[in-house]
């Protein structure tokens, strides 16, 4: 199932080579790095739905954490913890 999982923006940086902001996202101590482009407002400490890597909307902070407890009640937050586990590519 794809869903939106909301996140905590702990950091934010222009990249030069792509349109927008970038943002390093805790979720719920996973950290990963989403797309501001639709959030130009966003800000440090904001809370945001991130959906395959693009922040798509604010949320408030009680939200979030409703929102986070019950995935992880349903066992939806395992891919996100599985994909931050998996080693990286290995290059030749």
């Amino acid at each position: 199932m794809c869903l939106a999982i909301p996140g905590k923006i702990l950091s934010i940086e222009q990249v030069a080579d792509r349109p927008g902001r970038m943002a390093r996202v805790s979720f719920g101590g996973i950290v990963k790095e989403a797309s501001l482009e639709m959030v130009p407002d966003a800000g440090i400490g904001d809370y945001v739905l991130v959906h395959v890597g693009v922040a798509i909307t604010k949320v408030d902070e009680e939200e979030a954490a409703k929102t986070l407890e019950y995935l992880k009640e349903i066992g939806e937050l395992n891919e996100l913890e599985e994909t931050e586990n998996e080693d990286p590519p290995k290059t030749q």
